[in-house]
């Protein structure tokens, strides 16, 4: 589903990463978070997808509001296992978006 922004300016954090071998609960993980994160303060929402590699674009108000996602202690629980457990690798990247426009049928 394609997340439901607000008109711009706001920012993305893009996190892509490839995958170790097995599940070893990451799934369950990945739900959780998804429920975490939707109930933080400037959050506006998340995309996702995964084939060889993993890309999800998280939409946030601020820049301060992404910190404090970062810094949110279950959140970075579960970042340490994705280090130790289910990433080969990852790059985050957080933008600045300043326009954006759409199609629809």
């Amino acid at each position: 589903m394609i997340a439901d922004t607000p008109k711009a300016p706001y920012y993305a954090v893009i996190f892509t990463s490839t995958m170790t071998e097995g599940e070893n609960g990451y799934n369950e993980a990945s739900e959780r978070m998804t429920k975490l994160v939707s109930e933080q303060k400037g959050f506006l929402g998340i995309e996702s997808a995964r084939n060889e590699i993993g890309i999800t674009v998280s939409y946030w108000e601020s820049l301060e509001a992404i910190r404090n996602w970062k810094m949110h202690m279950e959140h970075s629980q579960v970042r340490e296992k994705g280090r130790s457990m289910w990433y080969n690798n990852f790059k985050v990247r957080i933008c600045k978006v300043e326009r954006e426009y759409e199609f629809e049928k």
